[in-house]
């Protein structure tokens, strides 16, 4: 290998035979074969049933996150006034309703286990559309709370942990690649859901919009992720009919005897990470307009998505013989820079976006790692167990940071809320540094 390596990625004791196929400087083949764009045959490119999985829960993904995270943050106002509340108040609602899924967490991870995932998602999708249609009807503000508790209980068991279980199920050790394809695909979740989110509103209301994105579950993700559980059951019948083993478990980069105290350091850097970020992610227009940035707020953000899917492009291209950590390092570190630039720059514009991209440069690596780091250090087996106990204490924490941050903003400043934020990130980087230590 030429040039220095960083010294994270001495670490790392194997890697797939998919990603030590990859050369120094990818071919165009390289990159469509190993980030499952398709297939590489001997009559050409083809799209097999894994890669049509991975584009398929892209869409899935996409809507799931669009209507029942990102959305909230342009209808919070909106929200707020029809049942006479503040925007904190919205915010406090919220962030009970996100504490709620991740409460359930662990219940999500062992049933991914048990069901399979995709079974779960689609039921999970059925009642994601129940919950968001009760939510566009209810007509007093006690019942929009419940039905946004039951909302983000149902999201839990169709998002990004339960997606990544799916595919860890699919291919076992060698699913790393599969989830870096699939959150760049799901990167562009927030760059249409937030402008097409403000439109509708303005059109239509703020009850219609979810009453859309309800449809939305119901028509889409519903049958999308009933056609990926039935593949998933055919090629299980498959395998048991031809003795042939389709995916072969991983065993993990940590001794037995360390993989408690590991757990629970990932647990903690990813929760403090989650912490900052949903604080952002969940009211980037309003904490824009806050600090500053007026009318500018709602079309700077919108560089976010792009961010997102550019920096998983590159992950995908170039940093496929990095080791998990090493991209974690990264990737976390940016949040911290993004808070400290726009509270210093505000309320120059030049900060902002500055800002909105690490923010989405960040995200975008984090969405990854989340599943890459916990199956390169701790393997396959029991992989949705592990995700559901990481999600719970991450959307726990998580939970509480919409309502934290408006209210610190609101007792103090913007930018001492901002600068606060970006320091509870910056605890969590050193965390990770702490999980590195361990693998030397």
């Amino acid at each position: 290998m030429r040039g220095r390596r960083c010294l994270i990625d001495r670490f790392v004791v194997r890697k797939s035979d998919e990603e030590s196929e990859l050369h120094d400087c990818p071919t165009a083949t390289d990159v469509i074969k190993f980030a499952g764009l398709c297939d590489v045959g001997t009559d050409g490119f083809f799209m097999s049933r894994i890669a049509k999985t991975v584009w398929l829960f892209g869409l899935t993904q996409i809507i799931g996150y669009g209507a029942l995270y990102y959305s909230f943050a342009i209808l919070a106002d909106d929200v707020a006034q029809t049942f006479g509340w503040t925007q904190s108040d919205f915010f406090l609602v919220f962030s009970i309703a996100l504490g709620a899924g991740g409460l359930i967490a662990p219940h999500m991870g062992r049933a991914l286990d048990r069901f399979g995932a995709a079974r779960v998602m689609t039921w999970g999708s059925i009642a994601s559309s129940a919950c968001m249609a009760l939510l566009a009807m209810a007509p007093l503000g006690w019942l929009f709370v419940a039905a946004l508790i039951l909302s983000q209980l149902a999201a839990t068991f169709v998002l990004y942990d339960a997606a990544f279980t799916a595919l860890v199920q699919a291919t076992g050790g060698k699913a790393q690649l599969r989830i870096v394809h699939l959150t760049l695909i799901a990167g562009f979740a927030s760059s249409i859901f937030w402008p097409l989110t403000h439109w509708l509103d303005q059109e239509l209301g703020w009850r219609a919009v979810i009453g859309i994105y309800a449809a939305l579950n119901l028509f889409v993700c519903v049958p999308v992720h009933a056609l990926i559980a039935r593949w998933r059951r055919e090629g299980i019948e498959a395998t048991q009919s031809s003795g042939e083993i389709v995916a072969v478990a991983s065993e993990g980069q940590l001794r037995a005897d360390q993989r408690r105290r590991a757990f629970l350091l990932v647990a903690s850097g990813f929760s403090l990470s989650s912490f900052a970020l949903s604080a952002v992610l969940s009211q980037m227009v309003p904490m824009l307009s806050a600090l500053g940035f007026g009318a500018t707020a709602l079309a700077i953000s919108t560089l976010f998505g792009p961010a997102q899917v550019a920096v998983r492009f590159i992950n995908m291209v170039l940093g496929s013989k990095r080791h998990p950590l090493t991209v974690t390092l990264l990737g976390l570190s940016l949040l911290p820079l993004g808070l400290f630039i726009v509270a210093a720059a505000a309320p120059a514009e030049s900060g902002a976006v500055a800002f909105v991209i690490l923010v989405g440069l960040c995200s975008g690596l984090k969405s990854i790692v989340q599943g890459t780091l916990t199956l390169a250090l701790f393997g396959s087996e029991g992989f949705g167990r592990r995700a559901g106990l990481l999600a719970s204490s991450r959307f726990v924490l998580g939970a509480l940071a919409p309502f934290a941050y408006s209210w610190t903003a609101a007792q103090s400043s913007a930018v001492l809320a901002t600068v606060l934020f970006g320091v509870i990130g910056a605890i969590a980087v050193l965390v990770f540094v702490e999980v590195a230590r361990m693998l030397r």
